[in-house]
């Protein structure tokens, strides 16, 4: 019970640092004038929300984990046959979204944070890609994690 729980919590604290990046940190750089200032809002926000997003991300995958371990030995010889199809497309797209979660939190944010900590300037163009990149990649991540969750649901009926 207390790995559903835990996979619950994590499963809200992980859309919730999609929904603030898309709904907070981004729209509210729209709304600062100076360049600088905006480059440090945002390493600022990104030092936050990357070992937020990935964290969660990796206790979801724990939890799950487990709980499937739980279903296997309920279900037995049945296992494949009830849950097949669904867990296997709840794992493509669970591993899409790892990749794309990875990629942004990691391959975007992380390296745009160590950049403005090491002093380095950074032009507006290469703001904008970052934002461009930040933006385009939360979409993905949003729509796999739908894809995610209904599939998840479905297990569970």
């Amino acid at each position: 019970m207390l790995t559903a729980w835990l996979h619950l919590i994590a499963l809200i604290v992980y859309l919730g640092a999609i929904g603030g990046l898309w709904l907070l940190l981004l729209p509210s750089l729209a709304v600062i004038d100076k360049h600088e200032t905006k480059v440090a809002f945002l390493a600022r926000g990104l030092k936050f929300y990357n070992p937020v997003q990935v964290g969660a991300l990796g206790i979801l995958l724990f939890t799950g984990a487990f709980q499937l371990t739980e279903l296997k030995a309920i279900y037995r010889e049945a296992f494949l046959k009830q849950l097949g199809y669904d867990l296997s497309m709840k794992l493509v797209f669970a591993f899409l979204l790892v990749i794309f979660s990875v990629y942004q939190a990691m391959g975007i944010g992380h390296r745009f944070v160590k950049r403005h900590e090491g002093g380095e300037s950074v032009t507006a163009q290469e703001l904008d890609s970052v934002i461009r990149r930040l933006r385009s990649s939360n979409w993905c991540i949003l729509f796999f994690a739908l894809i995610t969750l209904w599939f998840g649901f479905h297990l569970r009926s």
